[in-house]
């Protein structure tokens, strides 16, 4: 009697659940080794620009402070 109890469950498990587990789980392994979407790349990019206009305004900012305030450094 508890034979059948075990049986039944793990034989729906080994056809139904075992085999889309395994599907789903390669798929998503694919997927991310993909790696990023264009859209992903694109923000990406964007981020990258907007870093650039950010370090080129503090480049900027600090050859003001270095031309009006020098110790403004080593000001604590």
């Amino acid at each position: 009697m508890s034979m059948g109890f075990i049986v039944g469950p793990l034989v729906v498990f080994m056809i139904f659940v075992a085999p889309l587990w395994l599907i789903l789980h390669y798929r998503s392994k694919k997927h991310a080794s993909e790696g990023l979407s264009g859209d992903d790349q694109q923000k990406l990019q964007a981020l990258v620009a907007r870093a650039e206009q950010m370090q080129d305004r503090i480049v900027t900012l600090e050859r003001i402070l270095d031309a009006e305030a020098p110790q403004w450094r080593h000001k604590q």
